[in-house]
């Protein structure tokens, strides 16, 4: 009988720690020495959108200075 009452405690413990949840979010991705120049990038990106939305709006003011439309 003593095996059969360990046995069950045991098995019992494996279905308790079996079904307990997942772990919380995954920790963040180590630094690497590549994260300053891919910042630099990033930041290239945002100016370079800056300039197109800049290039953007100046050609459209002269499309429509050309055409004589009002400004809008």
């Amino acid at each position: 009988m003593g095996v059969l009452k360990v046995s069950t405690v045991a098995l019992a413990v494996s279905f308790i720690l079996g079904c307990s949840p997942a772990p919380s979010a995954p920790p963040p991705p180590p630094k690497t020495i590549f994260d300053p120049l891919t910042q630099n990038l990033d930041r290239a990106h945002g100016v370079q959108a800056a300039a197109d939305a800049n290039a953007d709006a100046t050609r459209k003011a002269v499309d429509h200075e050309e055409r004589g439309d009002s400004a809008q």
